[in-house]
C-alpha cells in the first residue's frame, strides 16, 4: 500500500497519533477517533500505514560507515537503577579521546531510530551511548507498540538512574575525554531536564520536546540547556512558560527554539511528523552547541 503524503494528513489525526504514542488512548479507541478521518478516499488502514515508524527505508548512517572507529552494544552497572543495562556504543573515526554524548530514547525503547542518532553523533564527532531503559525486562522488542507497553510498566525515576549511570560509564570511558552532554527526546527530553537538575557537571543538556523538571528543582541545574520545542506540540508546551520563569529567575544560561509548524517528534525521521527542515536546523544547531560546551 503506497503511503500517503504528509500533508494527506490532517493535524488532528496527528494529534490522534500523539495521544496514541503516549498510551492516552489505546489502539482499539485511536483507530475507532481515526476512522472519522478517514474521507475521500483515505482509508483508516491507509492513515494507520502511513503514521507508523519506517525502520527500513529511513537509517542515514550504517553501523560499518567509515565515519565511525566502531558501533556495538555495551553492558554497564546501573545499582540504582535496573542493575545492568544495554547500550549502544558508537565512537568516531578519528580515535583519541573525544567528548561524549548520552542519547536518550522515547518512550518506547532503543529503537532503529535512537540507534541512528546515536550513530550521527559519533559521525559529528563525539563518543556516545544510547542505552536501552527496556533491558531489566528483555530490551527493546522490535516494534514500538509493545515497546511503549513494556516501558509503561518501568518507574520513569529508576529508569532515570540508568541513564545518569550511562553519564557515568561514558565519563569514565577510556575514549572519552570526560566531558558530556546528553539529547533526548519526548521522555528522553524529560530525562534529559532532569539529569541536568541532578548532575551538577553534566557539560550541556538538549531537551527536544520533554517534560520540564519541576520549578523548585530549576536552581540546582548548573548545565547550559538548549531547549527545542514544536509549535504545534501544545501538550508539552503547556510547561514552558513556568519553567522559564524559573530559568530567568535562578540565572540559569538557556536558549529555546521553538519550531514553527512542526509537530510532537518532528525530529524522528522514521514517521510523517518528520519535518526534514526543521530537524536538520535543530541538529545543526544541537551539534554546534556540543561542541561549544562540551570542550
Amino acid at each position: 500500500m503506497d503511503k500517503l503524503r504528509k500533508e494527506d494528513i490532517p493535524q488532528e489525526a496527528f494529534d490522534l497519533y500523539d495521544y496514541y504514542c503516549h498510551n492516552k488512548l489505546d489502539r482499539r479507541t485511536f483507530v475507532e477517533k481515526l476512522s472519522v478521518y478517514a474521507v475521500g478516499g483515505i482509508t483508516v488502514t491507509a492513515l494507520m500505514s502511513s503514521m507508523m515508524p519506517d525502520y527500513v527505508n529511513t537509517r542515514t548512517i550504517e553501523a560499518n560507515d567509515e565515519r565511525m572507529q566502531s558501533s556495538d552494544y555495551v553492558m554497564y552497572d546501573s545499582p540504582k537503577g535496573g542493575g545492568k543495562i544495554k547500550g549502544l556504543l558508537s565512537k568516531p573515526a578519528k580515535g583519541g579521546k573525544s567528548p561524549g554524548i548520552v542519547v536518550v530514547h522515547e518512550n518506547r525503547g532503543l529503537n532503529p531510530y535512537i540507534e541512528d542518532v546515536g550513530r550521527r553523533c559519533a559521525v559529528a564527532g563525539f563518543i556516545s551511548i544510547a542505552p536501552d531503559a527496556l533491558t531489566p525486562l528483555g530490551g527493546y522488542p522490535g516494534n514500538d507498540d509493545e515497546g511503549r507497553a513494556m516501558q509503561s510498566k518501568l518507574n520513569r525515576d529508576s529508569m532515570l538512574e540508568d541513564f545518569i549511570a550511562a553519564y557515568e560509564y561514558l565519563k569514565k570511558h577510556p575514549d572519552c575525554d570526560g566531558n558530556v552532554g546528553v539529547v533526548g527526546f519526548c521522555f528522553g527530553g524529560w530525562i534529559s531536564n532532569m539529569m541536568a537538575v541532578r548532575i551538577p557537571d553534566l557539560g550541556a543538556a538538549v531537551p527536544y520536546y520533554g517534560g520540564q523538571p519541576p520549578v523548585e528543582d530549576v536552581s540546582k541545574i548548573n548545565a547550559p540547556l538548549l531547549i527545542i520545542y514544536a509549535e504545534l506540540d501544545e501538550r508539552v508546551n503547556s510547561g514552558w512558560p513556568a519553567y522559564e520563569e524559573a530559568l530567568k529567575a535562578n540565572n540559569k544560561k538557556y536558549e529555546m527554539i521553538n519550531y514553527p509548524g512542526v509537530n510532537h517528534g518532528f525530529h524522528n525521521n522514521t514517521t510523517p511528523r518528520f519535518d526534514e527542515a526543521a530537524a536538520t536546523k535543530a541538529w545543526e544547531k544541537t551539534i554546534a552547541f556540543f561542541k561549544a560546551n562540551l570542550s
